[in-house]
């Protein structure tokens, strides 16, 4: 399996008529530019990813499994994300994912379909 970051922008992630965060889109397309990382990890921006509960979800995939993280509500959460990109480049795909995001981990017992 690939290494990404696939990223929900889709029915209730980033619609700010909802009263959740905007997914900040560019920015993370700026970065994964700005750092080469789509040759080592690749950035997917999804439509509905499926648990709305948690709005502004991501999904973490590598070699060693899938991890979750939901309710990210602001920027440094998203840097965090890019962070572990840049991290995963370099050392491989062993690397946890950032403290800071630790506290947003859940678990989903669905199937996934990424919706491009």
């Amino acid at each position: 399996m690939p290494t990404d970051v696939v990223v929900c922008n889709g029915c209730c992630c980033g619609n700010t008529d909802k009263g959740h965060p905007e997914v900040p889109i560019k920015l993370l397309n700026d970065e994964w530019e700005k750092y080469g990382l789509n040759d080592s990890v690749k950035l997917r921006i999804s439509k509905c990813l499926g648990p709305c509960s948690m709005h502004n979800v991501s999904l973490l995939r590598t070699d060693n499994g899938t991890t979750w993280i939901g309710n990210l509500s602001e920027n440094i959460h998203y840097k965090a994300l890019v962070d572990w990109a840049i991290q995963v480049s370099e050392k491989g795909s062993e690397i946890e994912i950032p403290e800071i995001l630790i506290p947003h981990k859940f678990e989903r017992f669905d199937e996934v379909v990424i919706r491009d």
